[in-house]
Order: structure tokens, then sequence, then C-alpha cells
């Protein structure tokens, strides 16, 4: 089963899992989480964390995806946070910065992307990474 934790894409990738026939099978839930409030509240994020990192960041993308798991009955999860702009970037992470988490049977796996264009396109890019990587970690586990 498979959860999804979202910010920056504000549940485009739990809509796009839900949009297949058959989702229900393999679909349990997904965390809208745009504030830091809510990745606290929902996810168990620590708040410490986000304060000292950001929202946007490795630790709490990484702490997303565990959270996604440990708040729902799913063995997966993929978790995202960014800036999609066209405010809130810094020199540090840009407009377009984009965090993302994996959680495939209790293996947390992290990166980072940059993406260009609007907050359209930036949300659209984020939500067909996150979409290919799961399902490359996905085959990779089996």
């Amino acid at each position: 089963m498979l959860a999804t934790a979202e910010s920056c894409t504000g549940g485009m990738i739990a809509a796009a899992c839900t949009d297949l026939a058959g989702s229900s099978q393999w679909f349990e839930r997904g965390f809208v989480t745009y504030s830091n409030e809510a990745k606290t509240e929902l996810l168990g994020v620590p708040a410490a964390l986000i304060a000292e990192h950001g929202a946007v960041s490795e630790p709490v993308a990484r702490a997303m995806a565990q959270g996604a798991v440990a708040h729902s009955r799913a063995q997966v999860a993929v978790a995202v946070t960014g800036i999609a702009g066209p405010t809130g970037g810094s020199a540090d992470k840009p407009v377009g910065t984009v965090w993302f988490g994996w959680n495939v049977n209790g293996t947390v796996t992290t990166a980072t992307r940059r993406f260009d264009g609007d907050r359209a396109a930036v949300r659209q890019q984020t939500l067909h990474w996150a979409c290919e990587r799961l399902n490359a970690l996905l085959h990779a586990s089996a």
C-alpha cells in the first residue's frame, strides 16, 4: 500500500494515483501537509527539525516519508517538499527547489532536484519525477 505526503504539490501525486482504475487495491491515503504545523501534526515531523533545516530540506523530506508510513497502513510512501514559486525562493533554495523522500518497506531514500519554469511547471515536473523514481525504487526492491 502507498501513502503520499505532499507539500508543494498539494495532493497532485495522490490525485494522479487515484486517477488510475484499480488504485484502491494499492493506494492507502494521502497527506497534504502544506503548512509546517500540518507536517508536525499529521506526520510527526519534529518542529525543531523544520526550524533548524527549513521545510524544504533533506531531513524534513526524510521525516515526511517516514511519518507517512508511521501514520498510515501503507508500507510505501512518497514525500515532496519544495518551492514552486513564483516567490519564496532564496539564494540557497531558489524557486524550483524540491526535496523528495521515498520510504519503501522501511528503506528511506532522498533526493533533491531543481526544476525550471513557472509554478505549474515546477509542480508538474515534481509529480512526474516523484512517480518515476518511486516506480524505479519499487522495481529495485522486488
